[in-house]
């Protein structure tokens, strides 16, 4: 007992020191998606100002494949010790569980979360043809007609897919889903009337709409967007409590010392607040939050809560 007790003594005694000498070597961040998609816009700056800041090679490794499931795992397994890391998107921490029947990780058991980094909306967009010049107008047309208005998403229990579907069950609307292999296989159909509507990505959604090929009837977060400060939300437009939207968190696997994931919390914190990485941010309608760890852990349980119940009233599966 005496022999444990040092033990545990020397251990506490040495936690300080090893966040101290934290990085020693180069660390990993691995995206769940392939080159180009939407984690680089948060985790190839992120990188680049966490080896600035700490003295080390940040390394972005791109995995994508199953929604992610594939890199969760990876990491999921990987040595506790800080030197890798996942920026996970919201679908691998709050939706995967309830599409996949089976998955190689917990999001709520596999990592230690160490902060939310920032959140970004998608935009309510319809075919100029639609006769409706505000989200009010949107949902008033199509409850007089069930199911005429189609929408594009980016396959079955994507992002904006569900975050329709949340739409949906909140105005009590009925509209009709059309999947396709990727946002971007979608968009031509809107601007040429094949679909209705759909949500788009700030990149997208703002392109179009400054060249008049989209109308823009609404923002799907809580608050207006900056990048779009004219553009209303979903809930002041008419459906309160409506919230939605991408949001990128960086996290570790479960066991990872505490003063390594402070140190990280708190590196993340202090590159969030300054004006580089908002600025690099705002390029891509980004805004940035840093939360605690704690407030992340919470935030995904909540979210999972809520998109868990959007996945089975949907009867979403990629099983």
């Amino acid at each position: 007992m005496r022999i444990r007790a040092l033990l545990s003594t020397l251990l506490v005694l040495a936690l300080p020191a090893l966040a101290a000498g934290y990085p020693e070597r180069p660390v990993k961040i691995v995206i769940p998606y392939g080159p180009g998609g939407g984690g680089d816009v948060v985790g190839r700056p992120l990188a680049h100002f966490l080896e600035q800041k700490l003295g080390q090679p940040f390394i972005v490794e791109n995995r994508g494949g199953a929604s992610g499931n594939i890199a969760m795992e990876m990491v999921a397994q990987s040595p506790p010790d800080g030197y890798t890391l996942v920026l996970a998107l919201a679908p691998q921490l709050t939706v995967n569980q309830a599409l996949y029947s089976k998955l190689g990780y917990d999001a709520a058991r596999d990592f230690a979360p160490i902060t939310l980094l920032g959140s970004a909306p998608y935009f309510l967009a319809v075919n100029p043809s639609v006769p409706a010049k505000n989200l009010q107008e949107f949902i008033e047309y199509a409850r007089r007609n069930p199911n005429k208005l189609s929408y594009g998403s980016a396959g079955n229990g994507s992002g904006l897919h569900l975050s329709m579907e949340l739409l949906k069950s909140m105005a009590h609307i009925e509209l009709a889903h059309v999947p396709y292999k990727g946002a971007g296989q979608s968009v031509p159909d809107l601007l040429a009337g094949n679909i209705q509507a759909m949500f788009l990505s700030y990149g997208t959604g703002q392109a179009l709409f400054k060249a008049g090929r989209v109308r823009v009837l609404a923002v799907t977060t809580a608050q207006r967007s900056p990048a779009m400060p004219d553009v209303p939300t979903i809930a002041e437009s008419g459906v309160p409590g409506y919230d939605s939207g991408v949001w990128y968190a960086l996290l570790a696997p479960k066991g990872t010392p505490a003063p390594i994931i402070r140190k990280l919390h708190d590196t993340c914190v202090d590159l969030l607040r300054g004006p580089e990485m908002g600025e690099r941010f705002a390029i891509d309608g980004i805004k940035p939050i840093g939360s605690t760890p704690a407030e992340l852990a919470a935030y995904i349980q909540a979210e999972r809560v809520k998109w868990t119940d959007v996945v089975r009233r949907s009867g979403a599966t990629v099983d």
